[in-house]
């Protein structure tokens, strides 16, 4: 058998691609005819196989005059024949034969399923193997091109419109109808379908997020110097980037359309899109490949145009009230402003370690004493912490600060930026969020932590006894962390366990990826797979137990208390809540309460279980700051040591085939989120005494903002590059190494 019989043409081999198991492919351009070799293809089982992009390319099934891609598939091993007579003599080894072959092809036929189930070359057991012919098919043509003195990568193209521009001036034009004056329009854009019906085809162009249809007849472009129809036929594929002069009509079934005149090729393509019928399912190449993802899925670019509205929004609304814009260094040779385990790198000029910022407060405030009023900025910050449906290691916050303020005024401020951001982007105050409503008009409630918490156990924890009695502070909030978690009335962020469950759903009922993502603590990965009660009860008794240990670590009534609100509490608040005045053991940086001993004037603002702005009357004074400072080091310096000596018992223990259960056991401990080293920041103490102003200060995350504004169930769906675990190297790669 010839090659001849598989592509209906002479062909010349141009490389032979593996495909799968008994599988080749055999990649062509036109030249002489040749034979394939009888030991690989099979002449009653060969056939040509194309993706399902590469279909849809071809419209009506126009010819590719310059490659054909042909792939076969090889018969099987077989076991050696029994002559004929034997076998009709033997028809229990015969019927042994055809159920082995059964089996055989049993195998076979599953590979073509894959996860958009599909079948053949939609399937992921073919779709690599495809995509890498389609790939040498248009690289070939890259190659044409050249050679024919054509660019396949333009330098530029004189667009004149864009498809949202000629839908709006065009909208009132009726079907069948040209338009007026027979202006000249020219658009570019990608190709994201394809249709050609003998001299008529079909293409749809899309740039940014309005798509317009090309109507490409043969007669009308048949004078076009460059992009005649017989170019489109043979070389244009579905995504590649092409620009296009014409005049508009609607057609008969109401479409807008350019009457393209000529059509040039402004970039190849090399690779094809997935499918239209099973698109981009795989969450995970969703994150990774976010350009795929917003090619496919456009709907996705509007998220990221809506969080450029809404940061927008926010930088207006400061410079309209007199803030300053400030940018201070994302590389700091101490970690401070936060509470979180900070990156460490290491600066190899100055052969010193460095850590990328937790927080740009301490700098911001240097700005003050040097004299600013109003400062803020909007920058990344990054925590070496776990990752979530709300949490991604490197995300977006607005830090700002006001002299002569304190956090009451920064109440007003909050609800004036969130509220004009809302409306910015919705031009309403009620934007619902995974079902709910959420109504961000002013004013919002506000309500202090102890109160809550009074309200949620019947527990008050600042006055006697419990205010007195660590330790039965302790067990009374052990016993209401339990009660809660046992009625699925707390111990968990149930808002979170929905929105768990609704991206899980979304990526098609798979898990979010931050299971296998997660570097946190076991709460947020039981998020992750949150979903229905059972899952709910997971949650509960992981962030139970999590709560329980915090309890039992916890220092002093007041750090008792934070941790039985957050435990209890937090889930229930949807609406904008402002949770205030916070322990003095929780809030180091914060001013302590005027007429409240032992705690302090701070306020943290939740929506829909979730923390969204974090705010302080900022502590001004140096003495009462470095005592909290050095109170601070002291806490992580015994946990880290802690950390260190169990460690060291744990390697001891496991020496001596000792020691408690390994991963997955119910005796293993989580590693203590706060056992690193923390520093004192001399420079931001020595600022301090040279006075700041009274002085309130705010940070929002926006990412999480964007999240409530464009219902999306994780963080990672507002962040265009989150932070992913790094694919295993290939076999290919490891041999590349070594070699």
């Amino acid at each position: 058998m010839d090659a001849r019989s598989l592509t209906g043409s002479s062909v010349t081999p141009l490389a032979l691609l593996p495909l799968q198991r008994n599988r080749w492919s055999l990649v062509t351009t036109p030249a002489t005819r040749i034979a394939a070799p009888s030991r690989l293809w099979s002449q009653q089982k060969s056939r040509v196989l194309c993706c399902a992009s590469t279909a849809a390319d071809q419209g009506d099934g126009a010819s590719e005059p310059s490659v054909a891609v042909a792939v076969a598939r090889a018969e099987p091993p077989q076991e050696q024949k029994q002559p004929q007579a034997q076998q009709q003599a033997n028809p229990e080894a015969k019927q042994k034969q055809q159920q082995k072959q059964k089996k055989q092809k049993q195998p076979q036929q599953q590979q073509g399923k894959g996860k958009g189930g599909g079948k053949g070359p939609k399937g992921d057991g073919e779709n690599f193997s495809s995509k890498e012919a389609v790939r040498g098919l248009r690289v070939a043509k890259v190659e044409s091109l050249r050679a024919e003195g054509r660019n396949p990568f333009a330098y530029t193209f004189p667009r004149t419109h864009r498809a949202e521009q000629l839908q709006e001036r065009y909208r009132e034009l009726g079907s069948g109808e040209h338009a007026e004056g027979g202006e000249v329009v020219a658009v570019a854009g990608r190709v994201v379908a394809r249709r050609v019906m003998g001299k008529l085809a079909f293409l749809t162009l899309r740039d940014e997020e309005t798509s317009i249809q090309l109507y490409c007849e043969k007669a009308t472009m048949e004078g076009a110097e460059e992009g005649s129809f017989a170019f489109l036929k043979s070389t244009l594929d579905v995504g590649d980037i092409v620009g296009a002069t014409g005049t508009i009509k609607r057609t008969e079934r109401g479409e807008l359309s350019v009457v393209v005149q000529g059509v040039q090729l402004l970039t190849k393509s090399l690779l094809p899109l997935p499918d239209k019928w099973h698109g981009l399912a795989d969450v995970e190449i969703r994150y990774r490949q976010r350009y795929l993802d917003m090619i496919v899925n456009p709907s996705v670019a509007s998220v990221f145009r809506a969080r450029a509205k809404v940061i927008k929004a926010i930088r207006q609304h400061m410079e309209d009230n007199g803030f300053v814009e400030i940018e201070t260094p994302v590389l700091q040779g101490e970690a401070g402003g936060a509470e979180a385990r900070p990156f460490v790198t290491h600066h190899n000029a100055l052969q010193q370690d460095m850590f990328l910022r937790i927080a740009t407060e301490l700098h911001l405030k240097r700005m003050l004493v040097g004299g600013f009023d109003r400062v803020y900025e909007i920058g990344r910050i990054f925590r070496n912490e776990g990752i979530s449906t709300r949490h991604n290691p490197e995300f977006t916050s607005i830090e700002l600060y006001q002299s002569y303020a304190d956090y009451h005024d920064m109440m007003s401020l909050c609800e004036a930026m969130v509220e004009g951001a809302v409306t910015a982007l919705h031009g309403a105050t009620t934007v619902p969020y995974q079902g709910t409503p959420i109504h961000w008009c002013r004013p919002w409630r506000r309500a202090p932590m102890d109160s809550l918490v009074l309200q949620a156990t019947g527990l008050d924890f600042l006055s006697p006894p419990l205010a007195h009695d660590l330790a039965g502070a302790k067990e009374a909030a052990i016993k209401a962390v339990r009660e809660a978690g046992l009625k699925g009335d707390g111990g968990a962020n149930e808002a979170d366990a929905a929105a768990a469950a609704a991206a899980a759903a979304a990526d098609g009922g798979a898990a979010a990826d931050g299971a296998a993502t997660v570097g946190g603590d076991a709460g947020n990965q039981a998020e992750e797979t949150a979903g229905g009660a059972a899952a709910r009860g997971r949650i509960n008794r992981k962030a139970v137990a999590g709560a329980v240990r915090k309890i039992e670590g916890a220092g002093s009534v007041g750090a008792v208390l934070n941790c039985v609100f957050e435990a209890v509490v937090e889930s229930t608040l949807v609406q904008p809540t402002f949770v205030t005045d916070h322990p003095v053991e929780v809030s180091p940086l914060a001013k302590p309460h005027r007429s409240r001993p032992g705690l302090t004037e701070r306020f943290e603002l939740f929506v829909y279980g979730r923390e969204l702005a974090n705010a302080f009357s900022e502590l001004t004074d140096p003495l009462d700051q470095r005592a909290r400072l050095e109170e601070q080091v002291r806490k992580h310096a015994g946990k880290l040591a802690s950390a260190e000596s169990a460690a060291a018992a744990a390697a001891g223990g496991d020496k001596q085939g000792q020691g408690a259960k390994g991963k997955g056991g119910e005796e293993e401990e989580e590693e203590d989120e706060e056992a690193y080293e923390v520093r004192l920041d001399e420079d931001f103490l020595t600022a301090l005494e040279y006075g700041m102003p009274p002085t309130a200060g705010m940070g929002i995350g926006i990412d999480r903002l964007v999240m409530f504004l464009t219902d999306s169930p994780s963080i990672r769906d507002v962040i265009a590059f989150p932070v992913l675990r790094a694919l295993p190297a290939s076999p290919s790669d490891s041999d590349a190494t070594s070699s």
